[in-house]
C-alpha cells in the first residue's frame, strides 16, 4: 500500500518565506508603495512567526495586491521572481528528501498557507505535482479579484483542506499505512498531530520545544534564514 508524504513549503523545503519574499520583490521592482507595503509586510510576517496572524486578513492583503495587476504582468514578474529569489533557495537537501519519497512510491503533496499564485511554480520546480494552497478567486477573464476562495490553508485549516483533497481522490488519511508531515512551525501542530510520522523540519523555537515534549523527530535540512 502506498504511503503519503506531506510537506509545508516556507522554511521547510525552502529556507525563506516565499510570500514575504514576493512582497519584497514587488517593492524592489517599484510597483507598490514601498513604505506602506514594507510596514504591513513586516507586521504580518512577525504575526505569523509568533502565531498571532489572522490568515484571512493577511490573504486579503496579499491577494488584494495581486488584484492590482493583469495576469500577464504577474506571470512575467513571477518568472523573474523564480530566477532571482526562488532558484537560489532550491537546495540539494530538500530535493534529496523529496526524491527519497518519490523513490519509495509515496504520494507527495505540498500543503502551504501561501497562495497558489506564488507557490504553484515553486512546487513545480521541486518536482511536486500536488499542491494544496490558499486559492485566489479569479474573474471570468482569469484576473485575480483579491478575494479568497473558501477557507485559509493554515493551522487547523490544513487538516480540513487535506481531508477534502483526499476525499476528492476517493481516499482518506487512514488509507495510508504511513503518513509523514514535514513542517517548521508551531502553526502546523494540528496537522503534525494527525499523521503517523510528524517531522519537525528546521523547526522554530516553539515547534522545537513541542517536538521534544512529544518525542517527534527533528530534521535540519539547512540553516533557516
Amino acid at each position: 500500500m502506498r504511503n503519503i508524504a506531506l510537506f509545508d513549503l516556507d522554511h521547510t523545503l525552502i529556507p525563506i518565506d516565499s510570500d514575504f519574499e514576493w512582497g519584497q520583490f514587488l517593492m524592489r521592482t517599484g510597483v507598490v508603495d514601498v513604505e506602506l507595503f514594507a510596514l504591513r509586510n513586516r507586521n504580518f510576517y512577525a504575526q505569523y512567526q509568533d502565531g498571532t496572524l489572522d490568515p484571512v486578513e493577511y490573504l486579503e492583503f496579499a491577494l488584494g495586491t495581486l488584484a492590482q495587476f493583469s495576469p500577464e504582468q504577474l506571470v512575467l514578474w513571477h518568472g523573474q521572481f523564480m530566477q532571482e529569489v526562488i532558484a537560489p533557495a532550491l537546495l540539494p537537501a530538500a530535493r534529496e528528501l523529496i526524491q527519497r519519497h518519490q523513490e519509495q512510491g509515496d504520494l507527495i503533496v505540498i500543503i502551504t498557507a501561501t497562495n497558489r499564485f506564488v507557490t504553484a511554480p515553486i512546487a513545480a520546480a521541486l518536482g511536486v505535482e500536488h499542491l494544496i494552497a490558499a486559492e485566489p478567486e479569479r474573474d471570468a477573464s482569469g484576473k485575480i479579484t483579491g478575494k479568497l476562495v473558501g477557507q485559509p490553508t493554515s493551522g487547523a485549516g490544513k487538516v480540513l483542506h487535506l481531508h477534502a483533497w483526499l476525499a476528492a481522490q476517493g481516499k482518506q488519511l487512514s488509507d495510508f499505512p504511513v503518513s509523514y508531515f514535514y513542517s517548521d512551525s508551531q502553526n502546523d501542530i494540528p496537522l503534525l498531530s494527525v499523521v503517523t510520522h510528524p517531522v519537525a523540519t528546521n523547526p522554530n523555537a516553539l515547534l522545537s520545544a513541542h517536538a521534544h515534549t512529544a518525542g517527534w523527530p527533528i530534521l535540519h535540512l539547512f540553516d533557516v534564514q
